[in-house]
């Protein structure tokens, strides 16, 4: 069955391809290039093991949220799904909340991470400086539109793939040497339980899967989104999970496992040891592209988001107002983008990560029990639709991942949302009726 395009203020320009490319383009984040030491020192060199956990237990929430997506094709994503499944606006609020909370917190984690070493390799700027500087570009080409946003994403999705693809044939070139050790991806670190070092090491690799969640706030940007939306978002998160675990066996063969950990820049220590002729600014420059381009996504993400929360009455309903030319929603860019500047001040990248998968972690939980409930909420059109395994199994994997936290976390964590509470209740005062968008 099909039915006729929702109407929306927003422009439908997001094609199959350019959805794809936008997916991978955030999961292929910052994460891959400096996470396979840390990895490694928590599993030893069986790196891809976690890292294919971490793909399974991706794909099982993303099936989640390819059956809503379709469902209810609406910007705002959690948020909608909590909103429809358990008709609580403060719980509606909460999860949208987080879901935006990690979303900024993450731009500014990567805005600082764009400012660090890789962009010293060029030039010397105060990082705090190169950070705000950094995050104004990438409000000016969100707020240009989503066709134009989307179209830097392609190029930079390609530069930071062709990065990890390097890396893949700079440990082939390797292996013609006769140095490789292959058997080294196959040993778990000595001393401690395969089994609780996997899923250790699987919080760690499912950071560099999360991503794929931003692109349900694109729905109504997206052309036959019942159709296209599931097929880019599974080959997306295939794709990356196949170059993930290429990569960690690339990096456990080249390098000695003293030398893997040691480092903070393993995949251009793997490239400099294959002997393949490649600049280190080459790969600086790769590493900068994969850091600008998840910033981007997710703060596009992020706006849209914002955007979809002030429909609802959820958030002012001044963030739902659209540049009447660009149609993208400007104030909801202004204001995310002033919230990650504030955030580059009150931590490091590490600490900034950590709390960005907890929040995402509650989200998840939501979105994956509302599937479920909304199973009794049928509509007209024909969507996806997942076995009803799917989304029991998403929630313990979840539930396992929150249990491999630590108590900083949790309490960094539940201080953003205190925070989100104070607002809501703010909000609610001030604006007692859901306002539209203008």
């Amino acid at each position: 069955m099909t039915s006729k395009p929702s109407r929306t203020p927003l422009r439908r320009a997001v094609t199959g391809p350019l959805l794809f490319l936008f997916i991978l383009g955030d999961v292929l984040g910052a994460g891959v290039y400096a996470l396979a030491g840390t990895i490694a020192g928590q599993v030893g060199g069986a790196i891809w093991v976690p890292l294919l956990v971490a793909l399974f237990f991706a794909m099982l929430t993303a099936g989640s949220y390819a059956e809503l997506v379709t469902k209810y094709p609406q910007a705002g994503a959690a948020s909608v799904f909590a909103e429809k499944a358990f008709r609580s606006p403060f719980l509606s609020f909460l999860v949208g909340f987080c879901m935006l909370a990690a979303a900024v917190t993450s731009a500014a984690g990567l805005s600082l991470a764009f400012a660090g070493d890789y962009l010293a390799t060029f030039t010397h700027v105060p990082p705090h400086i190169a950070a705000l500087v950094f995050l104004v570009m990438i409000a000016l080409l969100n707020a240009r539109g989503i066709k134009e946003s989307l179209g830097a994403n392609l190029v930079m999705t390609l530069i930071e793939l062709s990065g990890l693809i390097l890396v893949i044939v700079a440990a082939a070139w390797f292996f013609r040497s006769g140095d490789a050790h292959l058997h080294s991806a196959l040993q778990f670190k000595p001393g401690v339980s395969p089994w609780l070092a996997v899923l250790s090491a699987a919080l760690l690799a499912f950071y560099s899967f999360v991503g794929f969640e931003t692109s349900a706030n694109l729905a109504e940007e997206i052309r036959d989104v019942r159709k296209v939306y599931p097929r880019a978002l599974f080959a997306a998160l295939l794709t990356a999970g196949v170059v993930y675990m290429a990569v960690g066996v690339a990096a456990a063969s080249v390098l000695p496992m003293e030398e893997l950990v040691a480092t903070s820049a393993p995949l251009l220590e793997v490239v400099r040891a294959s002997g393949l002729s490649v600049s280190p600014r080459v790969f600086a420059f790769i590493a900068l592209v994969a850091v600008a381009n998840g910033a981007l996504l997710t703060m596009i993400m992020a706006s849209r988001l914002a955007y979809g929360m002030a429909c609802q009455g959820l958030l002012p309903g001044g963030l739902a107002r659209v540049l009447r030319k660009r149609r993208t929603p400007w104030v909801a860019i202004i204001a995310t983008t002033l919230v990650s500047i504030a955030l580059t001040l009150t931590g490091s990248l590490a600490t900034l990560a950590e709390t960005v998968v907890l929040l995402l972690l509650f989200v998840f939980l939501s979105t994956n029990l509302a599937v479920l409930v909304l199973r009794r909420d049928p509509v007209a059109q024909a969507h996806f639709r997942v076995p009803t395994w799917v989304p029991l199994l998403a929630i313990v994997s979840c539930l396992v991942l929150l249990s491999q936290q630590s108590l900083e976390t949790w309490l960094r964590g539940g201080a953003l949302v205190g925070v989100g509470g104070l607002l809501y209740l703010c909000t609610r005062m001030a604006m007692p009726v859901a306002v539209k968008p203008g």
